[in-house]
């Protein structure tokens, strides 16, 4: 047996508080490698008097990576503390237990001894990881304001460009699309299922994405004013719908209030401690719009530190007390002048821990159910601890989902691995409030990335609907635009219905009322694979609580396939797929999604 393989970390993903009354542990251990684990526990302080460490609850494998195996438990202890070391027996015959100070032999003289176990010494409420419940009940709809609708003309920009009127976008186009707009389709939005409305900026700044804010209390005067976006979120709310608006603290724009201070006065600046500053002088945002165009994106060895060499966008300084003072007002101003639901927080990865404490701790004592979604593309445990982000927006899930089944880039059986690897990196509360997406305003389009195969994106879509998390819709996915990288997956929302695709859009509807009905066994049951077949490229994935299970099975192969009839399923959602006495014929990008009840 591979002892070297064992891995456990006391209050952390591998031992959490789950729910009042459920504590789940977790354990890794090398794959294939051990044949059952014993779970030992008790309260610390009476194991001399009762022996709890004669008595073994069964631990379940619950996934499984290239790597490893990893295995569960959901257990309690009524005085609210415990002491605990797993049992852990070999496939070759032999068996040891793993406690807090290593690997031992099963012996007695190591299980009486209460200072090697693991220990969770304390159930304090306050500890465990919370998120809004409304989280989880909710499917989002991105919208990029300047593109899907122009609802007042009145405050377009000077240079607007009629509506769609290019077949090829540039970085600097306008088009007039602005709250206004967005008030104006919230019945459709509705008709849709929606009840998530998640705003990229719509804060002051110069350019069509607003990532450059210069004013974070003013709405752009080209989407509108603060009047009009109290009236949307009070429209919004009163069709049942959240309002998410996005915030860039991680910098600010060249043309802000503060940055022109500090290319004015330089070292003498009020503000020159809210940035990195190397040396002086500092370019003005006149200045640097006066660069060679080839060099407003991207310049190497700044004076200064800027997002991704952009010079129009130096960092700000989160350390500094007075930074955190301007943003964390900004933060609460929304919050209690216009009732928002939710932060989602750009580059959040580049801003430190201590002040994403600070945010978490000022939003949620002026409204504690507010949703705080961080924009991080790679593993985020360190930003998920319960005292900063809710979620993530899932890039890491949803970049595997894309790999098997629009890029054809791993097996089916790599696919299953890797998913499971990262649901194994965070607590199941956690999983339950990610932000899923297939595509958003950094990424190719969908139907862009699947090369037109509308089929093919409806079986991806569904999956990633499977999936733990809180489910997002790009602007325009519903009825099949398309879009290459930026700027082009941001073009103008098609409203004509004959240049629409229909069908998809009955379809997304469908699929969205589909996962409302089943909801809480989509976000709170456990996943299991059904079946992974690499070969026949076929996959089945398993939610399930207690004797009820949905299990979706989806056909990536180029022959059909027949999943084998179950007596006690009935299909409730599917495509590409026909039911017969002995089972569902999946086409090629068919899939099923079959409701069983033992």
């Amino acid at each position: 047996m591979e002892t070297a393989a064992f891995y456990h970390r006391p209050e952390s993903e591998y031992c959490y508080i789950y729910a009042p009354g459920h504590v789940h542990v977790r354990l890794r251990t090398k794959k294939g490698d051990v044949a059952k684990v014993g779970f030992i526990k008790g309260d610390p302080f009476i194991l001399h008097l009762n022996k709890w460490y004669e008595e073994e609850l069964p631990m379940e494998k619950i996934a499984s990576t290239d790597l490893h195996d990893y295995w569960m438990i959901d257990t309690d202890e009524y005085v609210k503390r415990m002491a605990y070391a797993f049992h852990i027996y070999g496939e070759d015959g032999s068996d040891v237990i793993y406690n807090d100070r290593g690997v031992y032999p099963y012996l007695k003289e190591s299980l009486e001894n209460s200072g090697l176990y693991f220990r969770l010494p304390y159930f304090h409420e306050s500890d465990r990881f919370k998120a809004p419940e409304w989280v989880k009940e909710t499917v989002w709809y991105q919208i990029f304001p300047e593109r899907f609708s122009n609802g007042d003309k009145k405050n377009d920009p000077e240079n607007v460009l009629e509506w769609d009127s290019r077949d090829v976008l540039t970085r600097t186009d306008f088009y007039g699309g602005d709250i206004q707009g967005i008030m104006d389709k919230l019945d459709y939005l509705q008709d849709l299922g929606i009840n998530g409305l998640y705003l990229t900026p719509i804060f002051r700044a110069p350019s069509n994405h607003k990532y450059d804010t210069t004013d974070y209390y003013e709405v752009d005067p080209d989407f509108g004013d603060k009047a009009l976006f109290r009236s949307f979120v009070e429209e919004a709310h009163k069709r049942g719908m959240r309002v998410m608006l996005d915030a860039v603290f991680n910098h600010i724009g060249a043309e802000s209030t503060q940055w022109r201070d500090v290319a004015e006065y330089q070292e003498e600046s009020r503000y020159k401690d809210w940035f990195f500053i190397k040396e002086h002088p500092v370019p003005s945002a006149e200045e640097i719009r006066n660069r060679p165009p080839e060099t407003i994106e991207h310049v190497e060895n700044l004076p200064y530190e800027t997002y991704a060499y952009v010079p129009m966008m130096p960092k700000i300084n989160t350390h500094n007390p007075e930074v955190q003072e301007y943003l964390l007002n900004i933060a609460t101003y929304w919050i209690k002048e216009f009732d928002i639901d939710g932060w989602r927080l750009d580059v959040a990865n580049e801003v430190d821990h201590a002040f994403w404490r600070k945010f978490n701790e000022a939003c949620l004592a002026v409204k504690p159910d507010l949703y705080i979604l961080g924009e991080i593309w790679t593993s985020s445990r360190s930003w998920l601890d319960g005292e900063q982000f809710h979620g993530v927006m899932n890039y890491s899930l949803v970049g595997n989902i894309i790999d098997y089944f629009v890029e054809k880039q791993i097996p089916t059986r790599k696919m299953a691995n890797v998913l499971n690897e990262q649901l194994m990196q965070y607590r199941k509360q956690t999983q339950e409030t990610m932000f899923n997406m297939l595509d958003s305003h950094d990424v190719p389009r969908i139907l862009t990335m699947a090369n037109g195969d509308i089929d093919l994106v409806k079986a991806t879509l569904t999956f990633m609907f499977m999936m733990h998390g809180t489910p997002c819709i790009y602007y325009g996915t519903e009825v099949g635009m398309m879009g290459g990288a930026d700027p082009q997956n941001r073009r103008c929302m098609v409203w004509d219905e004959e240049q629409q695709d229909r069908v998809m859009y009955d379809f997304t509807k469908e699929l969205i009322a589909f996962r409302k009905e089943f909801q809480p066994l989509l976000s709170y049951g456990f996943l299991k694979w059904d079946i992974v077949l690499d070969e026949e490229k076929v996959v089945g994935v398993k939610r399930h609580i207690g004797d009820e299970a949905l299990i979706a099975y989806f056909n990536q192969g180029e022959e059909d396939f027949t999943i084998e009839k179950d007596p006690n399923a009935k299909v409730v959602f599917g495509r590409r797929n026909t039911e017969t006495e002995t089972g569902s014929v999946l086409e090629p990008n068919g899939f099923s999604i079959h409701l069983v009840r033992q």
